[in-house]
C-alpha cells in the first residue's frame, strides 16, 4: 500500500481525534501528565510554573483541544460522508 496524501490526512485526523478525547483526570494523571491544581493554568504573558516536558505536553494537548474541537467535528463528518460515498 502506497502512502498517499489522503492517507496522511486520515492519519492526522485520527491523531487529532485521539488527542481530543484524552481525559486528564482519568488517563493523563496516571502517567503524571495531569495538573496538581487545575486552577493554575497559565495564559499568555503569565509566568510558567514549570518548563519540563510534561508541562509543555499538557499545554499542547489543551491548546489542540481548544482550537481544533469544532473544526474537527466538520472534518469528521466530511471524511465519513466521503467514505460512505466512495467506499
Amino acid at each position: 500500500m502506497a502512502v498517499t496524501f489522503w492517507n496522511l490526512i486520515e492519519a492526522t485526523l485520527l491523531c487529532l481525534n485521539a488527542v481530543c478525547v484524552l481525559n486528564e483526570e482519568r488517563f493523563l494523571s496516571k502517567f503524571g501528565f495531569g495538573l496538581r491544581n487545575p486552577h493554575q493554568i497559565e495564559g499568555f504573558g503569565e509566568p510558567q510554573h514549570g518548563s519540563n516536558f510534561k508541562v509543555q505536553a499538557l499545554h499542547i494537548v489543551r491548546s489542540i483541544r481548544t482550537v481544533v474541537k469544532i473544526p474537527l467535528i466538520f472534518f469528521n463528518i466530511l471524511v465519513i460522508a466521503y467514505k460512505l460515498i466512495a467506499g
